[in-house]
C-alpha cells in the first residue's frame, strides 16, 4: 500500500511539473525598456549649422605702413589694448620730418614777405589817393598821377602774389606731413593687438598687388564678437535677419543665447560635392556672453525659427520613421501609434494629434526585441 501511494505521488508530481512547464512556456517574455510620459511644455523649432563655425571679431585690421623702410619705433606689444588714433608703429622718417620743419620755416618767411608787400601796397594806395586829389586841383601833372596809380596797383598785385606763395608753401607743408604719416601706423579703432610680425630695425616693404604678406600688426576689436557658421541650403530659406539664436562652444559648458542673426550670405557655397551651404552670422549682444571669448574659437549656432509655450511634446529619440512611436500599455504590451507632428528640433517634436497627455512612450526603440506586439517592463 505504501508502494502504491508513492507511485501515485510521483505521477502527480510529474503531471504538476508538466502543467507548470506548459504555462510557463506560454507566459510572454519581457524586454527592459526606458519610457517617458508625454507632457506639455515649450517646443522650439530650430536649425543648426552643418559644419563647425568660428568666433570672429566684428572689426579686424591687418595694419602695415604705407611706405617701405626700417622699423624705428614699436609703441605697443602683443596683447596691449589701444585707443583709436593711437600711434602703434613708426618707420624711420627723420628726413621726411626735416622736410616738414623746413616747410614750416618757409611758411613763416613767406608770411613775413607777404605782410611786408601788403603794407607797402597799402602805403602806395594811400599815396595814389592823395595824388589823385592833387591832380583834380591841377597841382600835379597827369603823368605823375598815372605813375602813382600804376605803382599802387603793382604793389597790390605783389601783395596778392605773396599771399599765394604762402598758400603754396602751406600746401607743400601738408604734402610733406602726409609723407611722414605714410611712415606711421595708427589704430583705426579701439582694440587689442593680437599679433606683431615685425621687429625693431627690420626692413618692411608694402605688399605687391595680388601677393598678400603678413601684416605688421593684427588689431582686433574684441568688444564685439560674432559667430560665422554654414547652414544647409535646405534650411537657409527659413532664416531671417533679426532671429534669436544660441551659441555653443566646445571650450565652455554653458550655452549663450543672446545671439541675433545679423547676416545671411547672398550666395551658396559649394566647397564639397553635394554639400552646399549658406554662411550665416550670429552676433552676441550680451557683454556677459562675450566675456572670456576669443576670436578663433570653434562654435555652433542654433537659430530659433518658432516656439510654442504649452504644446504637447514627445522626445525626438522616441520617434520612429513616418512619425510613429511605441506606446507601453498597462500590461506591458507595446503598441505602435502614429501621430501628426508640428514644430520640432533635435530634442523634441510637437504632437498635434494622435497622442495624449500621460501616454507612456518607449525611448529605447533601437534595442533588440523592442517592437510592436512585444511585452516590456520599465528598466530600473
Amino acid at each position: 500500500m505504501s508502494l502504491m501511494s508513492n507511485k501515485k505521488l510521483l505521477v502527480i508530481m510529474c503531471l504538476a511539473a508538466i502543467i507548470a512547464f506548459f504555462f510557463l512556456s506560454k507566459r510572454p517574455k519581457f524586454v527592459d525598456v526606458e519610457t517617458v510620459r508625454i507632457e506639455k511644455g515649450e517646443v522650439r523649432a530650430t536649425v543648426s549649422n552643418t559644419r563647425v563655425g568660428t568666433v570672429k571679431a566684428c572689426r579686424r585690421a591687418f595694419l602695415a605702413p604705407a611706405t617701405g623702410g626700417q622699423i624705428a619705433k614699436l609703441h605697443v606689444k602683443e596683447g596691449d589694448s589701444v585707443k583709436q588714433n593711437q600711434l602703434l608703429l613708426e618707420v624711420w622718417n627723420k628726413d621726411l620730418k626735416a622736410q616738414v620743419k623746413l616747410r614750416e620755416f618757409q611758411i613763416k618767411a613767406n608770411q613775413a614777405t607777404a605782410e611786408q608787400n601788403c603794407q607797402l601796397a597799402d602805403v602806395a594806395g594811400r599815396e595814389a589817393q592823395r595824388i589823385i586829389l592833387l591832380k583834380k586841383q591841377d597841382i600835379v601833372s597827369e603823368e605823375a598821377a598815372d605813375a602813382k596809380k600804376t605803382d599802387a596797383r603793382a604793389k597790390r598785385a605783389s601783395c596778392r602774389a605773396s599771399q599765394k606763395i604762402v598758400a603754396v608753401s602751406e600746401a607743400e607743408h601738408d604734402a610733406a606731413q602726409a609723407a611722414v604719416e605714410r611712415t606711421l601706423v595708427f589704430a583705426p579703432f579701439d582694440g587689442r593687438v593680437a599679433e606683431i610680425n615685425v621687429e625693431l630695425g627690420e626692413y618692411v616693404t608694402p605688399s605687391p598687388p595680388g601677393i598678400p604678406t603678413l601684416p605688421a600688426i593684427d588689431l582686433l576689436d574684441v568688444s564685439c564678437l560674432y559667430v560665422s557658421a554654414p547652414i544647409d541650403e535646405v534650411d537657409a530659406p527659413q532664416i531671417r535677419t533679426g532671429m534669436a539664436a544660441c551659441v555653443s562652444l566646445d571650450a565652455f559648458a554653458e550655452k549663450r543665447c543672446s545671439g541675433i542673426v545679423t547676416r545671411i550670405a547672398p550666395y551658396v557655397l559649394e566647397k564639397e560635392k553635394q554639400a552646399r551651404t549658406v554662411e550665416v552670422e550670429v552676433k552676441l549682444t550680451d557683454p556677459n556672453d562675450i566675456k572670456d571669448l576669443l576670436p578663433g574659437y570653434s562654435a555652433d549656432i542654433e537659430i530659433l525659427l518658432a516656439s510654442k509655450q504649452q504644446a504637447l511634446k514627445v522626445p525626438a529619440e522616441a520617434v520612429l520613421e513616418n512619425n510613429r512611436v511605441l506606446l507601453m500599455q498597462a500590461d506591458g504590451l507595446l503598441e505602435e501609434r502614429a501621430f501628426k507632428p508640428g514644430l520640432s528640433n533635435w530634442n523634441t517634436v510637437e504632437v498635434l494629434s494622435g497622442l495624449n497627455v500621460g501616454d507612456k512612450v518607449v525611448l529605447s526603440v533601437g534595442r533588440d526585441g523592442v517592437v510592436a506586439g512585444a511585452y516590456a517592463r520599465e528598466q530600473k
